[in-house]
């Protein structure tokens, strides 16, 4: 059987022990490594690293079977002596931060820690199947192997110009796979490129020798699956180096996930393999590997599990591995963190193309949680004591102590409390603490209920709590309520930000995405998989700011258009003429004389006395002539002009 080794850094790393298959190790969402006993389905270890939050663990992988010393014994008898028995003990982890641990399950503690050597998160990790060596694949582009004896880098080679995504060691340790886009084979000896393989078109995720190298160079074979890619690609190592395409390709349903397969050094005996898909799905395939083949192979059996209600519900598969007995396969399915493992004999029949197994999921994990045994107890403390609890800063919880006998209580008094709801709505947020002479470091009433209500909203999904928290358009109290936020919140407030963009109001959640960004920036780079939670909110905001530049400019259009119908409209307006008179004259009151000095006529150019009759618009352009203004028409004259005597 192929030792389980490596995983997919796409999803949780899941591996099954080499050999006995005793059991399956696996890194859940929290961060934390949990070994499964597959015999007794319990849990046998659980190791939380030190930084299980910051530096994820991204790909395991068991170690060779070794003799394992677990402590002082008796001494055995010569009839009970026999050969010491081997079992999988050391177990390689890579992080994110770039360091590799070593964990011990006969020890139940790490054994050591491989760190300065890589500057990128490592992708893949593989053991030598002899010597105590380790082989690293890093994001930085360069492999490493690592001396487990000393702790300490044996030798450092670039890879390749991208990042190195996965590895995998020949059998008989003489050959090394890596593979980012191309896969390259590596003499170990000479740590140089031995063959060229044209690769995927996405990156490499999936390595595995299928066979042992023979004799001839030409019996050599292995596999190999990419990411978005539904082929499992087979490659053949020629003696005369025509080995660039894949001789062999395997139909899947989505990218694999998990590989398990028989090796054997006979050509005449067919290769099983067991391929546990992105979607949960198992597929196995029996083939001979004699050659290259123009059709891809489609599986011999297809299985997937699903839940016994009235509407059943698929239930993923998180691993597979091949059993020694025929026809025997070791399924784990479920979710990472209480996985269900199970060895089917008689369900699988390859005569049926297509199976589907209902199991009920949900009884298994209730009863199991319920035999479980808490060892916490509430310490016994004085009444009197207040302490500082974990979570928001302001908030003191006190811890109340056993009841003595001196305090009896009191007759009458309710002890009936309060709903969640009712203290909710006796929650002002609109007030804000405004008492004289507070310090002016302490925190408001009204950041600290908003912070509480925004946990509490995101962790219910209540849309009224988070409805009344997102209300509020003062920026102040966004970056006050973000900042007290603890980390496990900040990633639900970001979703919760991302869909109320697409279907809310964008003014205000652009606020709370800000104060996001200025106040956890540095919690939000060190995730692994910033670019998934981030990458759909990106794309949104990109779409929107691409229309935004459109917008515009149909906006400057119908302002220059609108102010031309407007202009135009006001210069077609004709205003109405004023045809009241500026000078009426009337006979009697006025004297020719005086018309004449008010109309600026020189002497020699007067009318003729007999002509009494001026009409107003005359008047009103020899007014305009003389400039001449005067308060009333019963204003005297003005004084006579003087005329030089003749």
């Amino acid at each position: 059987m192929a030792a389980d080794g490596g995983s997919s850094s796409l999803g949780l790393p899941c591996v099954f022990s080499p050999k006995s298959r005793q059991y399956l190790a696996l890194c859940a969402q929290d961060g934390r490594l949990r070994i499964w006993n597959t015999d007794s389905k319990t849990l046998h270890q659980e190791y939380v690293p030190s930084a299980h939050l910051s530096a994820t663990c991204t790909c395991i992988a068991w170690g060779p079977c070794r003799t394992v010393k677990e402590g002082p014994q008796r001494k055995k008898r010569k009839s009970e002596a026999g050969q010491p028995e081997e079992r999988a003990d050391l177990l390689a982890m890579g992080t994110a931060a770039g360091s590799v641990l070593i964990y011990s399950t006969a020890k139940g503690a790490l054994h050591c820690t491989l760190d300065g050597g890589h500057s990128g998160g490592v992708n893949s990790v593989q053991w030598h199947p002899e010597d105590s060596l380790l082989y690293s694949g890093s994001a930085d582009t360069h492999i490493i192997e690592w001396d487990l004896q000393t702790g300490k880098t044996r030798c450092k080679w670039k890879a390749d110009r991208a990042a190195v995504t996965s590895l995998c060691v020949s059998p008989d340790g003489k050959l090394l796979l890596s593979a980012g886009h191309i896969i390259k084979m590596w003499d170990l000896e000479t740590k140089e490129i031995y063959r060229k393989f044209t690769g995927h078109s996405t990156a490499v995720r999936t390595l595995r020798f299928a066979t042992t190298r023979p004799p001839d160079s030409n019996g050599l074979y292995f596999l190999s699956g990419a990411e978005h890619d539904r082929l499992l690609s087979v490659w053949q190592v020629r003696e005369d180096g025509n080995d660039k395409n894949s001789v062999v390709s395997f139909t899947l349903t989505d990218e694999p996930q998990h590989i398990d397969l028989s090796t054997s050094t006979s050509k005449e005996e067919v290769r099983k393999l067991a391929v546990v898909c992105k979607d949960g799905q198992l597929h196995l395939f029996e083939h001979f590997l004699n050659g290259p083949c123009k059709k891809p192979l489609s599986p011999s059996c297809s299985v997937q599990m699903a839940g016994t209600q009235d509407s059943p519900v698929p239930v993923p598969l998180l691993a597979a591995a091949l059993g020694t007995d025929t026809g025997t396969v070791l399924l784990a399915y479920g979710n990472h963190l209480q996985p269900v493992m199970e060895r089917v004999v008689s369900d699988i029949n390859t005569a049926e193309r297509h199976i589907c197994l209902t199991r009920d999921v949900q009884t298994t994990l209730s009863l199991s949680m319920e035999t479980a045994v808490s060892k916490v107890k509430t310490p016994i403390v004085n009444a009197k004591s207040r302490v500082l609890v974990p979570g928001l800063p302001g908030h003191q919880a006190p811890i109340k102590g056993t009841s003595q006998g001196s305090e009896k209580r009191k007759k009458g008094t309710d002890t009936k409390e309060m709903s969640i709801e009712e203290r909710l709505g006796e929650i002002d947020l609109s007030t804000v603490s405004s008492v004289k002479g507070a310090p002016k470091g302490t925190p408001s009433l009204q950041t600290d209920n908003f912070a509480v209500l925004l946990v509490q909203g995101l962790e219910s999904s209540d849309a009224g709590i988070l409805n009344k928290v997102f209300q509020t358009r003062k920026d102040a109290v966004i970056k006050k309520t973000v900042s007290r936020l603890p980390l496990p919140a900040v990633l639900p407030l970001v979703e919760e930000v991302r869909a109320r963009l697409y279907f809310g109001v964008a003014v205000l959640m652009v606020r709370w995405l800000k104060a996001v960004l200025m106040h956890h920036t540095s919690y939000l780079s060190s995730l692994p998989d910033l670019v998934t939670q981030l990458g759909v909110l990106y794309h949104m905001i990109e779409s929107r700011v691409r229309m935004f530049h459109k917008l515009t400019k149909l906006h400057g259009k119908l302002y220059l258009l609108m102010t031309q119908v407007a202009t135009s409209d006001s210069s077609n307006t004709v205003t109405d003429v004023d045809h009241t008179a500026k000078l009426v004259y009337e006979e009697g009151k006025w004297s020719p004389s005086f018309l004449w000095r008010c109309c600026g006529w020189p002497c020699s150019t007067r009318p003729p006395l007999e002509r009494r009759h001026f009409d107003a618009v005359t008047i009103c352009n020899l007014k305009k002539k003389k400039k001449y203004t005067y308060q009333n028409s019963e204003a005297s004259a003005p004084p006579p002009i003087a005329v030089p005597a003749r």
